[in-house]
């Protein structure tokens, strides 16, 4: 983990999940907090060591690599906690996570984790999209979903705390099918995404770019790719059920996942492709003899 200045007035604590920060006067903003106290530990004592105040803490969204180290950080500091509207109902009640990755069953032992489920967390104040005050300093807040329901980015003083609404080009690469809950909206949002100008912009996972439109661009192929790729393999399928798409996807880019919650997070990613196609109108799907089936929608070229 390394402490990084922007300006006068911003920071942020590169690691894998980047944390910022915010000082202005007495007031000081920690934007996310670590997946759990190990990680958030360094923060806070480089805080200190640079005699930075720390009065405000927001949650960009309900995931635990995101929230993790909230409630430690609450057991230290007296800190005002903000988080958007949705994404707060699973921070105080983190058990819902694993919840509807499980479909809606009770989770079993292994899906309680640092990974899916972090301590709950006390939330003070729950905001909306557009300008408002954290402590006294002015913010922008954009709800960019996709990759989680209701995720925010900040901007500040003309930095932008991107959250996940995109990744650098490394971590796409890593995860090979990157976690999002709907291609479509993941697709809107990093197009939003290229009309916000800022001075910079940092990721939540990755680095710290002045001009961040040439691996928002490299997002959007990214995700297009996959869904190109998908939407061929039902046209060629012509008839091939929810199972067997999340098993042949993650075979064809080469998807390691032993563990149930791993596998868990995949299907759960692959299914957001499939949501984003059916949204294009390009395939569509039903049950038949209580298997979840999809099927290209033909066009006049197509027949």
């Amino acid at each position: 983990m390394s402490f990084h200045q922007l300006n006068d007035h911003c920071y942020y604590y590169h690691s894998s999940v980047n944390i910022g920060y915010v000082n202005q006067g007495t007031r000081g903003v920690l934007i996310d907090a670590g997946i759990d106290r190990s990680s958030v530990k360094k923060v806070l004592k480089e805080l200190k060591k640079r005699e930075l105040p720390l009065t405000h803490l927001f949650i960009t969204h309900a995931h635990a690599d995101h929230y993790g180290g909230a409630a430690y950080i609450q057991e230290q500091y007296d800190v005002h906690t903000i988080a958007p509207v949705f994404e707060e109902a699973i921070l105080r009640n983190p058990s819902l996570e694993p919840l509807y990755l499980f479909g809606g069953n009770d989770p079993l032992p292994e899906l309680q984790n640092k990974f899916l489920q972090g301590p709950p967390v006390r939330i003070d104040e729950v905001v909306n999209e557009g300008p408002l005050e954290v402590g006294a300093i002015p913010v922008e807040a954009f709800l960019l979903p996709g990759h989680s329901y209701n995720q925010s980015a900040l901007k500040i003083d003309g930095i932008l705390y991107a959250a996940d609404s995109y990744f650098s080009k490394d971590t796409l690469h890593k995860h090979k099918i990157p976690y999002i809950t709907d291609a479509s909206m993941t697709m809107e949002s990093l197009k939003r995404l290229l009309t916000i100008p800022c001075k910079g912009a940092l990721p939540g996972h990755g680095e710290y770019e002045e001009d961040p439109c040439e691996t928002i661009e490299q997002n959007i192929v990214y995700h297009q790719k996959l869904l190109d790729w998908l939407h061929s393999y039902i046209k060629e399928a012509k008839a091939i059920t929810h199972e067997e798409i999340v098993a042949d996807m993650c075979a064809h880019y080469d998807v390691q996942a032993p563990q149930l919650s791993q596998w868990l997070l995949y299907r759960t990613a692959v299914t957001a492709y499939l949501v984003g196609l059916k949204k294009a109108a390009l395939i569509e799907d039903c049950i038949v003899d209580n298997r979840w089936m999809f099927y290209p929608v033909l066009h006049t070229e197509d027949v």
